[in-house]
Parts: structure tokens; C-alpha cells; sequence
């Protein structure tokens, strides 16, 4: 029995996958289509993605943030997100930061699942410390997560991100958890409107 038909509904799980770096020269990219090329082989999710790289966020906490509109929609209408993270300086990036905390009640009542990327931690401290932040926004993080170490020389002959079989079996994991939790979350919001 697949995913789709167990939850009972048949219908796709929304997920926003939020790419969390801007940084010049970034890796986000090839972990992004590494990860969207196997997610949208499953016919239990639909994707839309969502580059920070490509948000025109305020630099002023409060300030008019006309340039997020269009995220600020795609977020609400999720039912479930993934954030790719790198990890700088044993935690993510100030510019995803910034663009968590200038949304609300968009996370509220949804699972999230991270795909991090670094050093010898494969950015798993980050990963971490957004636990905890998306704790305060009313979301659940899912357990099992995407992590990799070292990823700059695993790459394959066309230069796309090319980590192997374990990477394949994580991120079934991953979306696995998302699924169950995203379908729970959705069918709970449906009988009874979240309220923080």
C-alpha cells in the first residue's frame, strides 16, 4: 500500500521547499535539484519552490515587505515545507532567518523537514538550531533528515550533485515522515482550525 492510498484522501501533500541560502557562489542549487529530482517522482507530493536568493526581504524588521507577497502565498497554501540549509558558523544563515521570522502564521500547525549541507557536520548543527526556532512557530520538525558532509567533490562528470545510495534511502525517510505528519496536520486543520 502506498503512501497516497494509506492516508485515505489520494490527493498530493503540498510542500514549499524553501531554499535558505543567498550567498555569492552558494551550493544550494545543486542540492535543490538533487533533492527536487527525487521528491517529484512521488505522486503523494506536489512542489513549489521558494529561493530566498530570489526574495526581496526587508532589512528592516517591521518594514513594508511588499517583495514577499508572493512567498507569503505559496507558504500559506502549503501543507508541509523542506528547508535546504547550509551551515555557517555552526548554524544557518542570518538571510533565512530573517525570512522565518517575517512569516507566522504560515508555519503554524505544518510538519518541516531540513536537507543540510557543510563541512565535517553536514550542517546538522544548523538543522538543530532551526528545530527550535520552528518550535516556537507552532510547526513539528520531522525526525530523520538529509545531511551532507563535504559535498563540493560529489559531484558527477555534468557537475550535478551525485552523493550515492545512502543520500537516496535518507531522503525516502524524510519524505516518508513528511507525508505521514503533513496528511495527520492537514486532516486535523480541516476538523479543527489551529489557533496559536
Amino acid at each position: 500500500m502506498d503512501i497516497a492510498t494509506a492516508s485515505g484522501t489520494g490527493t498530493p501533500l503540498h510542500v514549499a521547499v524553501i531554499v535558505g541560502s543567498s550567498r555569492d557562489g552558494r551550493f544550494a542549487p545543486a542540492v535543490r535539484d538533487w533533492f527536487l529530482t527525487r521528491a517529484s517522482s512521488r505522486a503523494d507530493l506536489a512542489l513549489t519552490t521558494v529561493d530566498i536568493a530570489d526574495t526581496e526581504l526587508p532589512h528592516i524588521f517591521g518594514a513594508p515587505a511588499a517583495g514577499i507577497a508572493g512567498a507569503r502565498e505559496t507558504l500559506a497554501a502549503a501543507d508541509a515545507f523542506v528547508v535546504i540549509t547550509p551551515e555557517y558558523n555552526h548554524s544557518y544563515p542570518g538571510t533565512l532567518k530573517n525570512f522565518i521570522d517575517l512569516h507566522h502564521a504560515e508555519w503554524q500547525a505544518k510538519p518541516v523537514g531540513f536537507v543540510s549541507y557543510g563541512g565535517i557536520s553536514g550542517g546538522l548543527r544548523a538543522t538543530e538550531h532551526l528545530r527550535t526556532v520552528f518550535a516556537e512557530l507552532h510547526a513539528v520538525t520531522v525526525r530523520d533528515t538529509v545531511s551532507f558532509h563535504n559535498p563540493w567533490g560529489q559531484r558527477d562528470a555534468t557537475g550535478a550533485l551525485a552523493p550515492g545510495a545512502a543520500a537516496d534511502t535518507a531522503v525516502t525517510t524524510l519524505l516518508d515522515q513528511l507525508v505521514w505528519w503533513g496528511e495527520a496536520l492537514r486532516t486535523a486543520r480541516a476538523v479543527r482550525p489551529y489557533a496559536a
